[in-house]
């Protein structure tokens, strides 16, 4: 899967929502700490973790390529 990111960056919380993976920003707080999480192939459990264009983000097994 591929986003963009059309500001500088994309906080992590901000991703999990607009990947689906929660319905809600409030989710993500306890969503960082229950997923398996990998950014740049580091493990990541900061929702505020700022995110930009060509970081490689796995969420539960499933890759987001940010653009």
């Amino acid at each position: 899967m591929e986003i963009k990111v059309i500001n500088e960056y994309i906080t992590l919380g901000q991703l999990l929502k607009k990947a689906d993976f929660i319905q809600s920003g409030g989710e993500a707080k306890f969503a960082v700490k229950e997923l398996d999480i990998t950014v740049n192939g580091e493990k990541e459990d900061r929702r505020g973790r700022k995110l930009y264009s060509n970081d490689v983000v796995v969420i539960e097994g499933k890759t987001i390529t940010l653009l």
